[in-house]
């Protein structure tokens, strides 16, 4: 068994004003398990809207819950601002928290289970195994996360993922922080998963999580440029970086 006292949650913000607070409600009310403490870490990618003020408001709202929040003096991308909260963590473990809605804390602790049991350093939260619910959305986006992306570095990382591209990935803190990440934006996906993949006896798992999916209208930000993308770093993160 493993006992560990602090969970890091990072969550990346870029125009989120409207609905951040909602985000930060799930998560708050969220009861990890073995009382595990949740630290939260903010990092807004100047943001262009009311996000910076929306997350003070609630933070001193919520004087006894753990936020620690950054910002950005220049917008760089998804990945950068991970990059960041990362750096900042002083959990055990963290897990990646997108801070829209499309993702359900309530679901840390299916992530933490094997973790707890000393089995895992590392687990992903799959959209597409398990009997979770899941909003019936774009076809072709699917397809392209299954398999063009997910099969493409399975391929080259020899891992049996069945969501490379998944937000929530949980990882022991010292080995995420000792990854040297280049990827600003959307690119830290493949990235990450190429790189943890050369941890020698690596050990990853993977659980089924339910997916709330946002509509482009919606707020939703990431597109075809961004899959083109994946797919380039998933051949320079693996193929020309060896």
């Amino acid at each position: 068994m493993e006992n560990f006292t602090k969970l890091s949650i990072v969550i990346p913000a870029y125009n989120e004003g409207r609905t951040i607070h909602l985000i930060l409600d799930r998560v708050r009310a969220v009861q990890l398990l073995n009382n595990i403490e949740k630290e939260v870490i903010i990092v807004n990618d100047c943001s262009k809207d009311d996000t910076e003020e929306a997350i003070l408001r609630y933070k001193e709202q919520n004087p006894g819950f753990n936020i620690q929040y950054y910002k950005h003096e220049v917008n760089q991308g998804k990945g950068a601002a991970l990059h960041t909260g990362i750096s900042k963590a002083t959990g055990e473990y963290l897990i990646i928290q997108d801070a829209d809605l499309e993702y359900d804390p309530e679901e840390y602790n299916l992530l933490l289970k094997p973790i707890l049991r000393g089995s895992a350093d590392i687990v992903y939260g799959s959209r597409f195994m398990g009997g979770k619910p899941h909003r019936i959305l774009f076809f072709w986006h699917s397809i392209g996360n299954k398999l063009v992306l997910t099969a493409l570095s399975n391929m080259f990382t020899n891992l049996n993922l069945t969501d490379m591209e998944t937000c929530y990935k949980l990882f022991r803190t010292p080995i995420i922080q000792g990854i040297k990440l280049k990827e600003k934006r959307f690119g830290f996906e493949p990235e990450v998963t190429a790189k943890i993949a050369r941890i020698p006896n690596i050990r990853i798992y993977e659980v089924g999580i339910s997916y709330y999916g946002r509509t482009y209208a919606e707020g939703k930000k990431i597109n075809w440029k961004d899959g083109i993308r994946a797919i380039y770093c998933i051949l320079k993160y693996n193929l020309f970086a060896r």
